[in-house]
């Protein structure tokens, strides 16, 4: 009784919320999504406006675990996959080693309000046993609430919070969701992490890549600063400003567990962006994989849990009335962010960031050290020995060479 009270909680709330847009679509294995309006892009957005990249997942069948959260990947089972903390045999949903690294600062910037921000967060951390976050929001505008980037929002906060407790997590708030308000955002972000001595700048909204995008690349090179941003939902294609050489494109991954819930595999989530610019040029850290892009930048360049199947659970009073399942690339972009801080190295730039990660993925020794290979599955472009469209170098595995 309690698994359909939660599951008709968060149908309703979605409802309410007008995060529907179309019809809710069986996906594989008994899971349905539900896509927010901030995740659909409309021909006339290409090059104006960005969109999220997440979906809401509604699971046939809804298990609460101790902590009042719903059973689902989160940061500690996720740690544990990728090597981040002291292994639990299996790395179940249920992990209890907690990520405990992190300093300086990471920003996480959004258009609209999440006007639930902090509890949302102090919510998640408690639920998982973390102590109270280091959390600021900071609004550039005036910005109203909006569902479905609240929705992101909390999701944004709470992992890259997850994966680096320890730092101190900026909520960076747009006026709105036109490239002119992100990109102030983003300056502000920038000065913030500068202030704090470094730190990563994550970016889980992205829009179609578009013809004149390189002017807006002069925003993502922040001395000190980091950027990643999510390489969008729709298999196999290309979004901005992931495609920027100036930033870390975050692709998707789907982790595969036995029948007994231990972890098995990654293999690609098959609706994870990913394939060349048709714009910005390869960039050198690129070079080592130049026969397989050619003259024109590569995306992803590195990838983490993302998918609707394996989705991770977050806590979000106004995007979603609580504890919902979320999926999506906008999963993998403060993952990753989160993972490079708690490493602890801070890079002077994202091409300084980039540039060692490629020379790691063409050291042999390196790359099976620092990296997991992603050989299975397809997003369009199929995963195979090597870097490719599908995940890039990889998943991130232990905090080394990050």
């Amino acid at each position: 009784m309690r698994r359909l009270i939660a599951l008709l909680t968060i149908v309703a709330a979605a409802l309410f919320l007008g995060l529907v847009t179309s019809p809710v679509a069986m996906a594989q294995d008994g899971i349905r999504t539900i896509v927010p309006a901030s995740s659909i892009e409309h021909p006339e957005d290409i090059g104006v406006r960005a969109h999220t990249n997440i979906v809401m997942v509604i699971p046939d069948h809804v298990e609460i675990g101790p902590n009042g959260a719903p059973i689902a990947e989160n940061p500690l089972s996720l740690a544990c996959i990728y090597k981040l903390v002291k292994q639990t045999t299996g790395c179940p949903k249920t992990s209890k080693v907690l990520p405990t690294g992190g300093t300086k600062a990471i920003a996480l910037v959004d258009a609209y309000d999440n006007p639930d921000a902090e509890t949302d967060i102090q919510t998640f951390a408690t639920a998982y046993g973390y102590g109270t976050p280091n959390f600021t929001k900071v609004k550039v505008g005036n910005p109203g609430a909006d569902s479905g980037w609240a929705l992101e929002e909390s999701l944004d906060i709470e992992y890259a919070f997850g994966m680096a407790p320890n730092a101190q997590i900026y909520l960076v708030e747009a006026n709105s969701n036109s490239f002119s308000d992100l990109l102030a955002a983003e300056d502000k972000a920038t000065s913030l992490l500068q202030a704090a001595g470094g730190g990563e700048a994550s970016n889980s909204w992205c829009g179609g890549d578009f013809s004149g995008e390189q002017q807006y690349d002069s925003h993502f090179k922040g001395k000190g600063v980091v950027y990643f941003a999510s390489a969008g939902d729709s298999g196999g294609q290309v979004c901005y400003p992931s495609a920027s050489p100036y930033v870390v494109s975050a692709g998707g991954t789907t982790i595969l567990r036995k029948s007994n819930g231990y972890f098995e595999e990654e293999a690609a989530w098959n609706d994870a962006g990913g394939g060349p610019s048709q714009y910005e040029t390869r960039p050198s850290y690129q070079n080592v994989i130049k026969k397989i892009v050619g003259t024109h930048r590569g995306t992803p360049d590195i990838s983490s849990e993302a998918s609707n199947v394996s989705y991770v659970a977050i806590y979000s009073q106004y995007g979603c009335g609580g504890w919902c399942g979320v999926g999506g690339t906008s999963v993998s972009s403060p993952t990753i962010a989160g993972i490079i801080n708690a490493a602890g190295e801070f890079n002077t730039s994202t091409s300084a960031e980039l540039t060692k990660a490629y020379k790691e993925y063409g050291n042999a020794k390196q790359y099976k050290e620092y990296f997991t290979n992603i050989t299975q599955g397809s997003n369009g472009y199929p995963c195979k020995k090597g870097w490719t469209y599908c995940t890039g170098i990889g998943s991130p595995l232990t905090l080394k060479g990050k």
